[in-house]
């Protein structure tokens, strides 16, 4: 495969931004350049790029004239994560003398490569700090497990020390205020010109939840948007980011389109939620919670990523909101990014398979299965348990900074867990498991390949190893290709989702730091068959080439 190499582009690909703190210094020296410049651009060229873009001719002309203004909020987010990731972006990159490597800190999101475990590639930069600027650098668990503050482990605090020392809060609208007014002011506009009252409503209520942190209302409202053609997920979101506790939402944003045709193909699946939890193959005890059943799935194009969900490896599909009482009273809504999963499948899957699947399996990698997969992984997140049996609060805060990890394990399985039982159930005609095992022993490769920094990373790697162990697939010592037993992998699927059920409703976090620890590592065998894609030259990932001008507006 050719390699591909990316321009000084990337000042369209990632967004600019306003000048914020920073407790770190660093300066490149010159001497040092011409060493590393080939480095950074091996790096670089790790990552394929992918136009996003898609035709508009379908929207109204309001929603054109949305678009813009929806950009716009959608850089402020991406301000707000530069400040969560390493303080202040303009003072970080104006000590990087070299293009390649500033380009690939900007893909980045600092000095820290998220597909290597993030390890620093510069200079004065050291180990990142495990709670990144949520929390003072110097901050002990200890000290915060003996810090008294009702809302300290709120997803929506920043924790600061006093002049005297001591720890205290601020409350995010408050620490980001100056950028969270421009982003109100921003979503009240393009509120205005919204023609679909579910949307519009929507907008309207999550420009008050980012004036006072309290999502509920507007995360009702998003899941209650059915006719919209334009979608913007925008806020807080996700806490992988928060690697101390797990506890701190990262700024992001996604701006996409609806493709309807796709979309209106999977209602039916949504329907069938509360009876696929009744299947799950675990005691009657964690999954007695009935999921909700006001949950969509949707085909969509991603038009613009931001923030948390722009650093590193790509997301391909979205499963919100994340607050477990929404989830129980209406579900989630699961949205399936078309073209970038597609990207993903071209670029990598398929290369990937050629390299390190047997020839005799090979027929079975298809997108439809990388497709399907993805969605039920998706579908896989609201199912399950979301409170502890044992009487430790929900899963989330049980399992603290290894929930996002075995979470992410636990969607994988359960989605192909869901796909078998649908083609069981005649919900998937003329289905063929094998390509939905092969596709994602194939995915497997892809998704360690993001590294132990990364949830999705260790989530795939504990699979691998516990398929290993199960003997789901082996894995021939002359050729070095992989080769699944179907029959096994199957058995091992429905094993690996009763282990994981059972922990999370135990709250077992010992159970799962320990197996994390154990497995949620590259080991020596793997990462010489890792190696081999990289001499291929497979990128490791997607990088977007994305914004207005892209997209013609």
């Amino acid at each position: 495969m050719r390699k591909i190499f990316i321009p000084i582009i990337l000042s369209v690909i990632i967004l600019n931004s306003c000048t914020n703190k920073s407790n770190q210094n660093t300066e490149i020296q010159a001497d040092t350049l011409n060493e590393t410049v080939s480095d950074m651009q091996k790096k670089i060229d790790e990552y394929a790029v992918v136009k996003l873009s898609t035709d508009l001719s379908t929207l109204t002309e309001n929603e054109r004239k949305m678009l813009p203004i929806l950009l716009d909020v959608a850089k402020i987010m991406d301000d707000i994560f530069w400040m969560e990731r390493i303080g202040n972006k303009e003072d970080f990159l104006s000590k990087i003398a070299d293009e390649a490597t500033k380009n690939f800190a900007i893909i980045n999101y600092g000095p820290w490569d998220n597909l290597d475990g993030n390890k620093s590639f510069v200079e004065g930069y050291g180990e990142k700090a495990a709670g990144a600027f949520f929390y003072p650098a110097d901050m002990t668990k200890e000290e915060f497990e003996k810090f008294d503050s009702p809302d300290k482990a709120s997803l929506y605090t920043v924790i600061r020390r006093k002049e005297d020392g001591s720890l205290y809060t601020i409350p995010y609208h408050e620490f980001y205020k100056d950028k969270i007014v421009k982003a109100v002011d921003l979503i009240n506009q393009a509120a205005v010109l919204a023609e679909d009252a579910g949307l519009k409503k929507y907008l309207e209520l999550r420009a008050k939840a980012l004036l006072n942190d309290d999502y509920f209302e507007s995360d009702i409202a998003w899941m209650s948007m059915k006719t919209n053609s334009i979608d913007f997920v925008v806020g807080p979101i996700e806490n992988y980011e928060d690697e101390l506790f797990g506890y701190k939402a990262a700024h992001e944003s996604f701006l996409l389109l609806k493709d309807k045709e796709w979309s209106k193909k999977l209602e039916k699946f949504a329907a069938l939620l509360p009876e696929l939890q009744t299947k799950l193959p675990v005691d009657g005890k964690y999954k007695a919670e009935k999921p909700g059943s006001d949950s969509d799935l949707g085909v969509y194009y991603a038009l613009f990523y931001a923030g948390d969900c722009n650093a590193g490896g790509k997301t391909i599909a979205i499963n919100l909101p994340n607050d477990e009482k929404v989830q129980l009273q209406k579900g989630t809504r699961k949205l399936q990014l078309k073209n970038s999963m597609q990207a993903k499948f071209d670029k990598m899957v398929l290369p990937i398979s050629n390299v390190l699947i047997d020839e005799s399996q090979r027929q079975y990698i298809k997108f439809d299965s990388f497709f399907e997969n993805v969605m039920f992984h998706e579908v896989g997140h609201g199912l399950g348990i979301k409170n502890t049996l044992t009487k430790n609060g929900t899963v989330r805060d049980a399992l603290k900074e290894q929930y996002s990890a075995i979470e992410e394990a636990k969607a994988d399985l359960m989605g192909l867990f869901l796909v078998e039982k649908l083609t069981e159930m005649g919900q998937l005609p003329n289905n063929d498991l094998k390509n939905n095992y092969a596709t994602f022993m194939a995915g497997i490769f892809r998704s360690v390949r993001f590294g132990a920094a990364s949830a999705h990373g260790k989530a795939n790697m504990i699979t691998f190893y516990y398929f290993e162990q199960m003997g789901a697939f082996t894995r021939n010592p002359t050729t070095g290709l992989y080769s699944v037993n179907f029959d096994k992998m199957k058995e091992a699927v429905a094993s690996m989702v009763e282990k994981i059920l059972t922990i999370q409703g135990d709250g077992n976090y010992d159970a799962v730091k320990s197996w994390i620890a154990t497995d949620g590592i590259v080991k020596e065998s793997l990462q010489k068959d890792l190696d081999k894609l990289a001499t291929a030259g497979i990128p490791k990932d997607i990088v977007f080439e994305q914004g207005k001008e892209v997209l013609g507006l």
